[in-house]
């Protein structure tokens, strides 16, 4: 689906994203999973923040996205791999404990858009996104066609300020406030 132009009116903003692939295969000279991802968020206008592989193992998912949540120069992370059902796809455990806010419409608008390429196979993924330290989370299957369906058919206008009606840029100043309110 081929995205609008945003409207005239609002500058760009450029975000710090992190690229985070899960794998016991793959390192980053073979990700290509990852490399889709960042050269998606780069011709964006995007800042490749970080990038790393881990391994298929929740304390160590966990160990690295808790380090960029916590690391104010990253304002996305975005997972690739781990999502589907075998006994080592564990991302969702790892990282879903973090989130402060699910964002299930992430979920359902993905597997709308992946329907419609291939079918109810779509349900094999565990896509999943949420809040966490005032920084977004995006847990993406391990497939370069299902991170070009993301980023083309959600994060790509999500992450930029100039899409109308709302976007994530323009509310990133308040996903902290309860904090700030002292957790009202």
């Amino acid at each position: 689906m081929p995205q609008e132009k945003p409207p005239p009116g609002r500058a760009f903003v450029p975000l710090s994203i992190a690229v985070l692939t899960v794998s016991d295969t793959r390192t980053l000279a073979e990700d290509r999973s990852g490399d889709t991802l960042a050269d998606r968020l780069a011709a964006a206008g995007h800042a490749l923040g970080d990038r790393a592989v881990v391994q298929d193992d929740v304390e160590a998912i966990r160990a690295r996205v808790r380090a960029w949540i916590a690391d104010p120069a990253i304002d996305v992370i975005i997972t690739t791999g781990g999502t589907g059902f075998t006994g080592r796809d564990v991302t969702p455990e790892a990282i879903e404990p973090l989130f402060e806010k699910r964002m299930d419409g992430f979920s359902a608008v993905f597997h709308r858009i992946s329907y419609d390429k291939i079918g109810v196979s779509t349900v094999q993924s565990r896509a999943t996104a949420g809040v966490a330290g005032a920084t977004y989370i995006f847990c993406l299957p391990g497939s370069p066609g299902a991170c070009r369906d993301a980023w083309d058919g959600i994060l790509q206008s999500q992450l930029d300020y100039r899409h109308r009606p709302c976007n994530f840029v323009e509310i990133m100043p308040r996903l902290d406030e309860h904090l700030r309110r002292g957790g009202r």
